[in-house]
Order: structure tokens, then sequence, then C-alpha cells
């Protein structure tokens, strides 16, 4: 196999939306949305790619593309500072629970499946409680293990990001499985300029800006009953 290839097949299987990385318990804000009846069928294209452009890139895919950046420069120190910047960057508690939660996971699984001591230092901060373990600077470390390109692990993390959102729209009844291909592929562009935009950002500008979607999220929060995380 070529090293390209071997990307590929990596890149795939971590973002999978088989991958138990705990992404299947999250729908991302939209149960929120949902609950307050501010979506619609229709809609859920469209909020997808706003949280893309305005939350996500700016946030994960950029903390993901700096701390790959950090990790094959072996620079631990930066790699906890960028892991504290994106926490601090999530205002709703379960948000960051949910992050933290599916880092935890990722990282844990990653011992297993790649048998390498890649993530051991991280590890080692992390039971530490030196950072919190995000999923996305998780995500960087094993990409950068694993010889992934930058570019290709923040598109692959974005696209895990769309498919998982789009398959809690399926669960809520905001879509079926038809119109989900339609949406995912939709959305290919904007994964593709949200990618780039993320790798070119300086870390010192991490960081979202959706007052919707962060009051959503703390709705949901306190809802009486939830079917995800967040």
């Amino acid at each position: 196999m070529t090293s390209d290839i071997r990307q590929l097949l990596t890149s795939l299987q971590f973002s999978d939306s088989a991958f138990p990385s705990g992404f299947y318990t999250m729908s991302h804000g939209l149960e929120g949305y949902s609950q307050a009846r501010l979506v619609d069928p229709g809609e859920v294209q469209d909020l997808l790619c706003s949280l893309l452009v305005h939350t996500v890139g700016p946030g994960d895919a950029t903390a993901l593309a700096a701390a790959h950046r950090a990790a094959g420069a072996g620079d631990w120190d930066l790699v906890e500072e960028i892991d504290h910047r994106l926490f601090a960057s999530k205002l709703n508690a379960e948000m960051r629970r949910a992050s933290v939660r599916s880092g935890h996971q990722l990282a844990d699984l990653a011992d297993v499946v790649l048998g390498s001591d890649a993530l051991d230092e991280y590890q080692r901060r992390v039971k530490a409680r030196a950072t919190p373990g995000c999923q996305p600077v998780v995500s960087a470390l094993i990409y950068s293990a694993t010889g992934v390109a930058t570019r290709i692990a923040v598109a692959s993390d974005l696209s895990a990001f769309a498919v998982s959102f789009v398959g809690a729209a399926l669960r809520l009844r905001l879509t079926d499985h038809r119109q989900a291909q339609v949406i995912l592929h939709a959305v290919g562009p904007v994964i593709e300029q949200v990618a780039h935009d993320a790798v070119e950002r300086d870390v010192h500008d991490l960081g979202g800006f959706a007052p919707m979607a962060d009051i959503m999220s703390a709705q949901h929060e306190r809802a009486e009953a939830r079917l995800f995380a967040s």
C-alpha cells in the first residue's frame, strides 16, 4: 500500500459513523433546535452548514489543525495549551462534557486499535488532569501518529461531524435516508472551504460565534427528556 492509501484508510476508519467514538450519542445541538421547533426538515442542511462555518470550523477544526502541527513537532506543552483553549471556547457544560467524554473514549480506543505508545505523554497529562482531553485534540494526535496529513485529518473530522449531525436528524425524524445522502453530498464544498480556513487560521483566533446555538444547547441541557447527550 502507498502512503496515500494508508492515510485514506486511517481517515476512513476513524471518521466512520460505526467507529465507537461516542458521536452516536450526540446531536451537536440539533435536538435543542428540534425541541424549540426552530428547525424543520427543509432547514437541516442550512443549519449544518451554519454550524460548520461558524462554530465547528473556527473551534474544533482549528484546534485539530493546530494540535496536529504541534504533535508533529513534539510540542506537548502547545498541545496542552490548545486543548485548554478549545475547552474554554465551549460555553455550555454539555458541549464540554460531550467533547471530553468522546476524547477519552477515542484515546482509549487508539491504544487498542493502533497498539502504539504515540499518545502516552498526552494520556499521562489527561490522567493527571493537566489537560481536559477534547475529542478534536485526541483526533489530531491519532492522525499525526499515523501519518495522516493535516488537511486530510481536518476534513475527515468535519465529515464525521456532518455524518453524525445528519444521523441525529434521521433519529429526530427531520430527514429520511435518501435526503440524508443528498445533504451530505451537498455540504462537501462547505467542508472543503471550512477545512482550508481551519488549517490557515492562527490558534489564537480559535473559537466560533453562534449565540443561538449556545442558547439551544443551554436549554437542551435542562430539558426534561433528551434522546442525545448534546
